[in-house]
């Protein structure tokens, strides 16, 4: 696949399943990652790989940053959540002080980092979801994850076998997005 039709038909795979990226296809993800916009040679991204009954282990991690209160339905939903795709990627802003480059920048570097896993996904056949939600800010799964104060998520990233055929991306019209100036 060329890097324009990556471009244009990406699209979200909600539903995963089995088999997750292979070692060398993981290469490729964090290659392409790493080829982010990088302002000052930062690299102001990390990321941690979540497989197999590690999965679990984080949906332990997040039906406990719901608290005493959640109900059962929340718990439930909560230790599934990373049971949805055989690999997650959690893609996370690593913010540094930098006279010239401002923390806005860093972490929308680390955007185009989770963006770029989500392309070479794509253009390797492996289907692949963003997902974010309140556990992304929650500080007990921060701390749980082995996060510093200087780093915040920026993405959980699904990544496996799509369940069924991907959809068309609709064509957008350009008119209602861009405009000249002034």
């Amino acid at each position: 696949m060329d890097a324009l039709d990556a471009l244009l038909n990406r699209v979200s795979a909600p539903r995963l399943t089995e088999p997750a990226p292979d070692a060398l296809q993981r290469q490729v993800l964090f290659r392409a990652a790493l080829r982010a916009p990088d302002h000052g040679q930062l690299r102001p991204w990390r990321f941690l790989t979540v497989e197999g009954s590690d999965r679990n282990r984080l949906g332990e991690l997040f039906a406990s940053a719901l608290g005493a209160d959640a109900t059962p339905e929340a718990l439930a939903k909560a230790l599934a959540m990373p049971l949805r795709a055989p690999l997650l990627v959690v893609v996370i802003a690593r913010v540094q002080e930098h006279p010239k480059v401002p923390a806005q920048e860093q972490v929308l570097a680390a955007g185009c980092a989770a963006h770029g896993i989500l392309l070479a996904a794509h253009a390797q056949g492996i289907g692949a979801v963003w997902r974010t939600g309140e556990l992304s800010y929650n500080a007990r799964v921060a701390k749980g994850l082995g996060l510093a104060e200087n780093e915040q998520i920026i993405a959980f990233l699904y990544l496996g076998t799509p369940e069924r055929e991907l959809r068309t991306p609709q064509d957008l019209p350009l008119e209602q997005f861009v405009q000249a100036w002034p």
